[in-house]
């Protein structure tokens, strides 16, 4: 499985989050702590927002662990609300087009789990982009087409919950109607730019984990403490969705998921 931060407060530098504490995001790309892979060395990326409306995106198939230009580029780019992820690849093969965060106009997304079957259900799914979108998919990867969904009803003036909440539940559906017994598996952040949107949920109850932490420059969610101890971290429960706001504000929603 994965591993992701995203930070909304404060202007700081990635490297803050990204590379110094004692369990960072690139220490994670080499040991992680809670997931079934030690190692997620499949590629990595991070992505910000800065003075556009478009997020920026930096992101390769190397191990985070063993790319200078992540460092230098960490070291020297500020940021209020920016995501970090390390990838072990669970489908679509290892390459640029796979990695994580995605982008479409000023929404930013990053996933850590998996659509069971996916192979079975993929043309399905990929048949319910309207053209723009389905000309921005790029990867092979369920996490792309999950975020493409998304922002299809994102774009027809849905919210950020109802629009998730509607593609889990279609997803689960086509699932189900194809006899997959194999889990769907979300824990993922979702940006506007202003906001974002933390996400923890299963159809197993086992959802990936995922942490919340408020400091006070700012608020967190990870898929481990970056500390490496749990003090100070809050295991966010399964089904619910954070909203990091950008008044400082952290509230709670649930996933609608019939």
């Amino acid at each position: 499985m994965c591993r992701f931060l995203a930070y909304r407060g404060d202007p700081i530098y990635l490297e803050d989050l990204v590379c110094r504490p004692k369990h960072s995001l690139v220490r994670q790309s080499l040991r992680a702590e809670e997931a079934k892979l030690v190692t997620n060395g499949d590629g990595f990326g991070v992505g910000w927002y800065g003075e556009r409306d478009t997020p920026g995106i930096y992101r390769e198939v190397t191990p985070a662990w063993s790319d200078e230009n992540l460092l230098a580029l960490a070291a020297h780019v500020r940021s209020h609300l920016f995501f970090a992820h390390v990838r072990a690849a669970t489908g679509g093969g290892i390459a640029l087009s796979n990695c994580h965060p995605f982008a479409s106009g000023a929404f930013m997304f990053m996933h850590n789990g998996q659509i069971g079957g996916f192979a079975a259900l993929r043309r399905e799914l990929e048949a319910e982009l309207p053209d723009p979108l389905w000309h921005q998919r790029k990867g092979a990867t369920d996490s792309e087409l999950i975020f493409l969904l998304i922002v299809r009803r994102l774009v027809d003036g849905y919210g950020m919950v109802e629009a998730t909440s509607e593609v889990l539940a279609d997803v689960r559906e086509c699932m189900q109607a194809a006899g997959i017994e194999n889990p769907l598996r979300f824990s993922a952040a979702l940006a506007d730019g202003d906001d974002v949107f933390a996400f923890r949920w299963a159809s197993d109850d086992k959802p990936p984990t995922l942490y919340l932490r408020r400091e006070s420059f700012g608020q967190m969610v990870a898929s481990e403490p970056l500390d490496g101890e749990p003090e100070g971290w809050q295991l966010v429960s399964n089904g619910s969705v954070l909203r990091l706001c950008a008044d400082g504000r952290t509230t709670e929603h649930r996933l609608t998921i019939a």
